[in-house]
């Protein structure tokens, strides 16, 4: 199917309705790994129906796992560890949630696999997770440059002896693979599975969202501050039964942001007060910008002010080491500021599905604004009225860009967001939506 090669956002003014969330692709990837690896047949309610799931499931059903889906947002996942299969080229796409989790699984029981996704995705650094998985005793070879995809992996699986240790600085997704991956290690040694983070944790709540859910499947994961996790020998994952997905919070960020910048109310359905994911705290960057935001159990509802009437949203200077997903919705919101916003402590936006830093600062300026940077931060001018500039947004094919930068509508000029199919990675749906939110 053709991709839309660009769309053009006409200036709006105001923002209200009511938007159900798309399942959450953090919980959508593992949940699916975790009922595959489970003793029996686990039925995942609200998946999510984006690029990244599809090529989880189509992974998995390579690796022989038999997945019914018995209607929309529906799959019966039948499991079976260790996989049936054990000879598999498999092509991960750009899916960080799935690449990362199915290399330490699959070593874990060993066999004969190649794993690769898109020129980005061999782009994205996994040597720490290389490193953590050798030193224990996998069998994996990189089939390109040392320190990235793609992947081999052989051996007759793995049977750690001591701790495994693993870097905690660049992505949590190392640490969240060799986490789900424990108890299939477990099984194969007869004995705990120590794992120790080496340096600072990034991304904490990620690792919160991992924990939860692997208790969930059955397995709990002793933790010692964020430096040492157990697993027990005798854990093993087994079927919740019936297992209902999240609404996306990182994706209802845009949709907070929309209600903050619009007026609102903005109700959002799906994630509230209960969520388990860490991105739900971008209510509270919300608030401190000058929104009301009221939240319930599983909903948040968002009041704001309407910038289209020169109202201005309050400046920050932020850590967003804990959100760093929702916080590329924070920087777009600067543009409306009652003066320059930073951004502190995302290095991590540096290996995500593009450079996010370098990405952001290139296309805020096409806007017209001041935008400066470094290693692990970014800060934002707000554009005065008459600064504006009509502009073409590259989006780099990352979902975040295109939807972070639909927020520039609430500007005085046009705004043309180029390929803006790329958000088929977690919402292929995000601008009908939009769409229908948002009014001249």
């Amino acid at each position: 199917m053709s991709r839309t090669p660009y769309l053009r956002l006409e200036p709006v003014s105001t923002a209200a309705g009511r938007v159900e969330l798309p399942g959450s692709k953090s919980i959508s990837n593992r949940a699916l790994l975790l009922a595959a690896l489970a003793q029996g047949t686990t039925e995942l309610a609200g998946l999510l129906d984006s690029d990244d799931t599809r090529v989880m499931l189509a992974a998995l059903r390579q690796l022989g796992l038999r997945i019914d889906e018995p209607g929309p947002g529906r799959v019966a996942v039948h499991g079976d560890c260790p996989f049936s299969v054990h000879s598999a080229d498999l092509f991960l796409g750009n899916a960080g949630t799935a690449f990362r989790p199915l290399t330490a699984a699959l070593a874990a029981m060993g066999g004969d696999y190649r794993l690769r996704g898109v020129a980005r995705m061999h782009e994205r650094p996994i040597g720490d997770l290389v490193d953590a998985l050798l030193a224990a005793g996998g069998d994996i070879r990189y089939l390109g440059e040392p320190g990235y995809p793609p992947l081999a992996i052989g051996g007759s699986g793995m049977r750690p002896q001591g701790p495994l240790k693993v870097k905690g600085a660049v992505s949590s997704q190392f640490l969240t693979a060799l986490l789900m991956a424990a108890p299939v290690m477990a099984g194969q040694a007869g004995r705990d599975i120590v794992i120790e983070v080496e340096g600072e944790l990034i991304s904490r709540p990620y690792i919160l969202i991992t924990l939860k859910l692997m208790a969930q499947f059955g397995v709990q994961v002793q933790r010692q501050d964020w430096q040492r996790f157990t697993v027990s020998a005798g854990a093993r994952y087994a079927s919740p039964g019936r297992f209902a997905i999240e609404g996306d919070a990182s994706t209802a960020s845009y949709f907070m942001a929309l209600g903050a910048l619009g007026g609102g109310p903005i109700r959002i359905q799906g994630a509230g007060a209960d969520s388990i994911q860490g991105d739900m705290a971008f209510a509270d960057v919300v608030q401190d910008m000058g929104a009301t935001v009221v939240r319930h159990a599983d909903s948040v509802e968002v009041r704001g002010i309407e910038v289209a009437r020169g109202e201005k949203l309050k400046a920050f200077d932020k850590d967003f080491n804990l959100i760093p997903d929702a916080a590329m919705t924070a920087a777009a919101m600067a543009l409306y500021a009652d003066g320059p916003c930073t951004l502190r402590n995302i290095g991590s936006w540096r290996v995500k599905e593009t450079d996010r830093i370098h990405a952001m600062h290139t296309e805020l300026e096409k806007l017209g604004a001041r935008v400066e940077s470094g290693p692990d931060w970014l800060t934002v001018h707000p554009i005065a009225p008459a600064q504006w500039r009509p502009a073409e947004i590259a989006t780099y094919d990352d979902h975040r860009m295109a939807m972070c930068f639909s927020l520039a509508a609430f500007g005085p000029v046009p705004v043309t967001i180029l390929d803006p199919d790329c958000v088929s990675k977690t919402f292929p749906g995000y601008f009908s939506v939009f769409s229908e939110l948002v009014h001249a």
